[in-house]
Order: C-alpha cells, then sequence, then structure tokens
C-alpha cells in the first residue's frame, strides 16, 4: 500500500481542525505552522475538501475553515477519498492489466488488501482520534510551541540548599 504525502497530509490538517474547531474557524496559517505543511499545499488540500462538501470556509476577519458536520461524521476514508489519494495495493491500478494486459496470480489478493484499508478507515471518524489521549498531548505540545510557551529550560526559582545524605 501506498498512502502518498496528499493522503496523509490532508488527514493531519483535518485533525489538527477537528481539534481546533471549537475556537471558531481555523485559518490554514495556524494549521500550516503546527503541523508544519507548506500553506499553499494546504490551500490546494482544501480546495477539494471544500468540493466534497467536508469543509466549509469562513470569510473575513476571524475568518478559516471548519468542519462541515461533526468530527464524529467525518471519516478518514472520506478525507483520503476526497484528496484523490489512492489506496490501491495493485500494481496495475486495480484495473486486472497487470500482467501483460491480464490480471497476475495474487491480483485479487491485492485489492482485497485495498478494499480491507478502506474499509478500516472508513470506520474510524476524526472523533475517535480526538478522544486519542496520545493525539491530545502531541496537540497540546503543537499548540504550546505555537504559542511560544514550551520551553525545555527548568524553573529553578528555588532549589533546596540541602546537600545529598
Amino acid at each position: 500500500m501506498k498512502l502518498t504525502t496528499k493522503g496523509r497530509y490532508a488527514v493531519t490538517a483535518m485533525l489538527d481542525l477537528a481539534l481546533h474547531g471549537d475556537q471558531g474557524p481555523v485559518s490554514l496559517a495556524d494549521i500550516s505552522t503546527r503541523q508544519e505543511i507548506s500553506l499553499s499545499y494546504l490551500e490546494q488540500l482544501f480546495s477539494r475538501l471544500r468540493r466534497c462538501d467536508l469543509v466549509v470556509s469562513v470569510r473575513g476577519p476571524g475568518g478559516g475553515y471548519r468542519l462541515s458536520r461533526g468530527p464524529d461524521q467525518v471519516f478518514i476514508a472520506d478525507v483520503v477519498d476526497a484528496v484523490s489519494e489512492s489506496l490501491d495495493t495493485t500494481r496495475c491500478g486495480n484495473k486486472g492489466d497487470c500482467q501483460n494486459g491480464e490480471k497476475c496470480l495474487t491480483h485479487h489478493l491485492w485489492s482485497d488488501l485495498s478494499d480491507q484499508i478502506h474499509q478500516f478507515l472508513s470506520e474510524i471518524s476524526l472523533g475517535d482520534l480526538m478522544k486519542k489521549h496520545e493525539i491530545r498531548q502531541v496537540a497540546d505540545r503543537q499548540n504550546r510551541r505555537q504559542d511560544g510557551s514550551d520551553s525545555d529550560t527548568i524553573n529553578t526559582e528555588r532549589l533546596t540548599d540541602r546537600a545529598p545524605a
């Protein structure tokens, strides 16, 4: 299976949008900063996501994007499909012409795997991912870094003067 950058970035950006959407529309610039994805690349992805009715744009000051429906109703397969990303694991693009114009010996195996992957991603929503503790931890770290409050320094307000025993 090959999931390219387009699909990975689209899922990452949509999850970021879902995590921050309760604060109002989210700008692509903020997503770009937090996720380290090129702003122009995000603009291309969100154009496709908007055409597939996964997001809506909000114009004006404080504008940006928001999900078109609740995070529990946006499934990862929808996002990947919206950016025209193929989850095909066959060599032939599932056309069945992989060996001199005919199906190869393992065509059905790889085709079935592609179907299983798509089914798996169809059962995972952005809401499911938002509930994962590990994802919340990463989002919190990214928010702190964006706000400039992420520091690796030690608080040295008051260290004890006691010598080790």
